[in-house]
């Protein structure tokens, strides 16, 4: 067993044990398929990697709902994620990573990480104006997440939030180019080109899906911080940095990409096949509350 520290627990000086080698696979989760745009990114950039992925579809959205309920979720998922012996969670989902990432850290006895730190951190380094946007959930918004963490690296930054609940149902449905969906794009946006941002982040994994919708609107000026793409890149440094990172691709079936939902199985792999082209080949219902 290898005794290991993440950056989260170093600050609270306390050590985690990983169960697993490097042979282990990686849990991630989200509140529906949003968190399939990290998976994305994890598959990009770390193809050797197994991956666990469980969406809560049966639940979805978080957004909308309590600290207190998006955390007893949370820890629901990570007990089931943990029957697969993985190595690490990377907890997809803005809201979850706002509300309960406290919590999970301080329960959790293998690393974890979140979505909202890398985007932050992005965010901090390229801005020229000192104006950041960010897109969100209610929650995200609410919780003052992101300020508080690109606050920290950069007190000179002013941080604009805005909530847009429309974007994840439209998402969910598949609705990715569409004129209803730009429309409402329009609406949110505005406001955040008004006050001249030069940076925006879209805190919430299913708005990659959009990006390119978001980016007509914006312009060429406003640079778009994806946090799944950051988050791949910090995973990829903390597993090496750990000595965890798969030197060898996984051998021939071993099942190396397993998908999990709570409601509607067939709707998300359709979906996922959508957006993922790595021979994704089903998904399996379970009971998420016996966790």
């Amino acid at each position: 067993m290898t005794e290991i520290r993440t950056e989260a627990n170093m600050n609270n000086k306390r050590n985690t044990v990983v169960p697993s080698g490097k042979d282990a696979p990686i849990g991630v989760f989200d509140s529906g398929v949003g968190g399939l745009t990290v998976v994305r990114e994890i598959m990009r950039q770390i193809p050797n990697e197994k991956i666990i992925y469980f969406g809560d579809t049966a639940r979805v959205p978080y957004g909308s709902k309590s600290q207190e309920t998006v955390t007893r979720f949370s820890e629901q998922i990570v007990r089931f994620l943990k029957t697969f012996h993985v190595k690490t969670i990377v907890v997809a989902c803005n809201t979850a990573s706002a509300y309960a990432m406290d919590a999970l850290e301080r329960d959790c006895d293998i690393p974890i990480i979140g979505v909202v730190k890398p985007g932050a951190r992005m965010a901090a380094e390229v801005t020229r104006n000192g104006r950041i946007g960010v897109i969100a959930t209610e929650a995200t918004i609410g919780s003052q997440i992101y300020t508080q963490y690109i606050q920290d690296l950069n007190k000179n930054v002013t941080i604009y939030g805005k909530a847009c609940p429309l974007f994840v149902p439209l998402v969910e449905e598949g609705l990715l180019e569409d004129p209803v969906t730009d429309e409402i794009a329009r609406r949110y946006l505005t406001e955040l080109i008004d006050i001249d941002i030069d940076t925006l982040i879209l805190g919430c994994t299913h708005y990659p899906l959009i990006r390119s919708t978001l980016g007509k609107i914006m312009g060429p000026k406003v640079t778009l911080v994806n946090p799944a793409y950051e988050t791949a890149q910090e995973l990829r440094r903390m597993l090496d940095k750990m000595n965890l990172l798969n030197d060898e691709p996984p051998k021939l079936g071993s099942n190396r990409y397993q998908f999990y939902v709570s409601d509607k199985a067939e709707k998300f792999m359709t979906f996922a096949n959508s957006i993922i082209k790595y021979g994704i080949l089903s998904a399996k219902t379970i009971h998420i509350e016996k966790y």
